[in-house]
């Protein structure tokens, strides 16, 4: 199973958006994909047209040692099953202030009971006890980044971030892979920017890129993605081919990793 973590620490950079159009363009592929979200403003769970779940069937099911991801229901939207986030969140948020509750999410996933062939974590635009949370339970991170001053700062302080928990929470996470999202190729600052971060990162910054777009601009709320509202589109073709580079790209990591 591959767990894959969505993040930046600065927000507005498509993150939400990159996770439900990669968990759609996967399971189009034909791979079983759950995404949970675990951002506690739930913008990924009301994009995708799911109300207020109550707590024991949202994404709080994983911070509660009594209930294991096979008892909780999850929602099929968008060619993929979707743990939803709760509003609870913030509240539990102070009670996990213990070092070992960063491990929550990897326990939940290592108990078994859900047959997935991806696990995506959406997290929120900050360093929470849920996105290390994610990052400890995952073993790859893609960072999605718009080519302008602030998200490429967020995406290092991200890389940054990884660095740490690789190093005291999880030495089987991967380095970070990078996404450039609503990428304007007229903009001389985006071509500046995206020369900029593939020369500090080099090949882990995907060739692909997601560029601005019309039909990824818009939120339908109702389950549906690009791919079928506008499966011919620029978003749609561009979301296609990054999944795939993305997916060949943690394959290839994985291998790598064996072979050490």
């Amino acid at each position: 199973m591959i767990t894959l973590t969505i993040c930046n620490h600065k927000g507005g950079t498509g993150k939400t958006t990159t996770a439900i159009h990669v968990a759609a363009a996967l399971g189009l592929s034909g791979h079983r994909v759950l995404v949970i979200d675990l951002d506690p403003q739930g913008f990924l769970t009301r994009v995708m047209g799911i109300p207020e779940p109550p707590e024991e069937a949202s994404v709080l099911a994983l911070f509660n040692p009594s209930l294991s991801l096979q008892e909780v229901q999850r929602h099929r939207v968008g060619g993929f099953d979707l743990l939803p986030s709760s509003t609870g969140l913030t509240r539990v948020m102070r009670q996990l202030n213990r070092p070992t509750d960063v491990f929550w999410a990897k326990e939940a996933l290592a108990k078994g009971g859900v047959d997935y062939d991806v696990v995506i974590f959406d997290t929120a635009a900050a360093v929470t006890v849920y996105s290390l949370n994610a990052l400890v339970a995952s073993q790859h991170v893609l960072v999605p980044v718009t080519p302008e001053y602030q998200p490429v700062l967020g995406a290092e302080q991200t890389a940054q971030t990884v660095h740490l928990v690789r190093e005291k929470l999880n030495p089987t996470l991967h380095p970070p892979l990078f996404l450039f999202t609503q990428v304007d190729a007229r903009k001389r600052t985006h071509q500046l920017y995206r020369r900029y971060l593939s020369r500090r990162y080099g090949d882990r910054v995907l060739e692909t890129v997601i560029r601005t777009s019309a039909s990824l601009a818009q939120s339908f709320e109702d389950g549906s993605t690009v791919f079928t509202q506008d499966p011919y589109s620029r978003g749609a073709r561009d979301y296609a081919n990054a999944t795939d580079e993305l997916l060949r790209r943690m394959l290839q990591d994985r291998a790598a990793a064996v072979a050490v």
